[in-house]
């Protein structure tokens, strides 16, 4: 695949307000022939994320048309696991609803953070969102102790396939922990309740130094399975990558495949992160954040070789 930069989209207002800072996780969905919209996670003064969206113009992308005023997903309750940011993992219709999978942050004493996975579910074309509950509907298992994260849903064979991060320990880098995982598989029959275990996609590759990979975006092209993913290093990379598959469960890894790099300067020059992509009628673009996971917001850009 080979893509073609157009450049930053959306920049965060720095207002002091719930979008004050960072457009983490752009996720694109086609809201309808007219309209990309782009659900992220704008974050505060404290750093803590709810979930809003840009509208884009389907056929020019740069334009923006409308970003909400409030949030579609606020932050869960106190004491919940959503209360202390919450971010996008994906969203699928389902019949006339439309369902968000999103992931919930909660400070405890003795870890950096628990992340798990919500639900949440649209009743007015993606413009509301409502728990389906106050509890994660993939909470903590052994096989993800710490973090158990959904970020890729599609819907075939009758039944839901998911694609979600799974968190185990905590790497120490220059006295700051920050989080270790990698990528699993797992169905449902009706998208919410789900087995204790998944299965293992893709695991960090020590050669290059990883101790996380994650944000897996699963696609179909024609036949197969393109997942796109963003890993980091212990020597400060944070890119992302590709990988495809025939079944959706094995996978064979070629970053090069993704098509897109750093640029030399600017707002995606030292890191290129958490892609998403969307088809509309005649073209495919992918929306993804740059340096600082997101900080200067989101840009795009455009597929011109397959």
């Amino acid at each position: 695949m080979k893509w073609q930069k157009k450049g930053l989209v959306y920049t965060p207002p720095k207002d002091n307000s719930w979008k004050h800072n960072s457009a983490l996780t752009p996720t694109a969905f086609l809201l309808n022939e007219n309209t990309i919209r782009v659900y992220a996670s704008f974050r505060d003064t404290k750093g803590v994320g709810r979930i809003g969206y840009v509208d884009l113009d389907a056929k020019k992308p740069s334009n923006i048309l409308k970003v909400s005023n409030k949030p579609v997903l606020d932050i869960g309750k106190d004491g919940m696991f959503d209360d202390n940011g919450v971010i996008l993992g994906d969203l699928i219709r389902v019949e006339d609803k439309i369902y968000m999978y999103y992931v919930g942050f909660q400070l405890v004493n003795k870890s950096k953070f628990l992340a798990y996975t919500g639900l949440a579910i649209s009743s007015d074309n993606g413009e509301t969102f409502k728990r389906y509950k106050n509890t994660p509907i993939m909470d903590r298992e052994n096989e993800a102790l710490y973090i158990r994260a959904i970020h890729s849903v599609i819907y075939e064979d009758n039944k839901f396939k998911f694609w979600y991060a799974t968190g185990n320990g905590w790497e120490n880098i220059n006295g700051v922990d920050f989080p270790q995982y990698d990528i699993n598989y797992i169905e449902s029959n009706d998208g919410i309740n789900f087995k204790e275990s998944g299965i293992k996609c893709i695991e960090n590759d020590k050669n290059n130094l990883e101790y996380r990979i994650g944000r897996p975006r699963t696609y179909k092209n024609n036949n197969s399975y393109i997942m796109n993913f963003t890993y980091g290093t212990t020597d400060g990379r944070y890119i992302a990558g590709q990988a495809i598959s025939s079944d959706g469960v094995n996978w064979k890894r070629d970053d090069k495949d993704l098509g897109i790099e750093l640029s030399k300067e600017g707002w995606d020059s030292i890191h290129l992160s958490y892609p998403s992509i969307v088809h509309t009628k005649n073209k495919t673009y992918m929306f993804y954040n740059g340096n600082n996971m997101g900080q200067d917001g989101f840009g795009y850009a455009e597929l011109i070789e397959e």
